[in-house]
C-alpha cells in the first residue's frame, strides 16, 4: 500500500505529545463524517488513529511535531501519521497494537526513511445499505 502520489487533501501538524492525539482523532472523525462513514466506521477510524499515533510517538524525537496527512476518496481515507525519530523495533504481527491496527484498517504499513518514522493506514467505509 502506498499513499496517493498527489498532495494530501488535509494535513495537520501537532506537537509530538500524547496530549494532542485527541485533536487528531476528532479531526479524523470529522473528515470521515464528510465522507459518509457510518458511526461504527468513524469509531474504528478514531481507534486506529489513536493506536497509530501511539506507535509513532514512541519513536518520535523530543520537541518535534507529529504530522498527519489525509487523502480523501469516495468512502475511503488514507492517513499517514509521522514524526521525526528513530526507528523502533517494528511491531510484530502478534503485537497487540499492530493487531488492533490491522483489524481496524483495510491496509496498514510502517515506513522509516530519512529520519522519519511513519504509519500509513487505508480505512474504507462499509458499503451503504440500499433499501429493498
Amino acid at each position: 500500500m502506498s499513499h496517493p502520489s498527489r498532495r494530501a487533501d488535509v494535513e495537520l501538524r501537532l506537537p509530538a505529545d500524547s496530549a494532542y492525539v485527541s485533536v487528531l482523532r476528532t479531526a479524523s472523525a470529522g473528515l470521515a463524517a464528510r465522507l459518509d462513514f457510518t458511526l461504527d466506521d468513524i469509531e474504528d477510524l478514531r481507534m486506529a488513529v489513536g493506536e497509530a499515533s501511539a506507535l509513532v510517538l514512541e519513536a518520535a524525537d523530543v520537541d518535534t511535531d507529529l504530522t498527519a496527512a489525509f487523502w480523501l476518496e469516495q468512502r475511503a481515507i488514507t492517513l499517514r501519521v509521522s514524526a521525526p525519530g528513530t526507528t523502533p523495533e517494528l511491531a510484530a504481527e502478534e503485537d497487540f497494537a499492530w493487531q488492533v491496527l490491522t483489524t481496524l484498517a483495510t491496509e496498514a504499513s510502517v515506513t522509516s526513511t530519512e529520519g522519519t518514522f511513519a504509519i500509513t493506514l487505508l480505512l474504507s467505509a462499509a458499503p451503504l445499505e440500499t433499501g429493498v
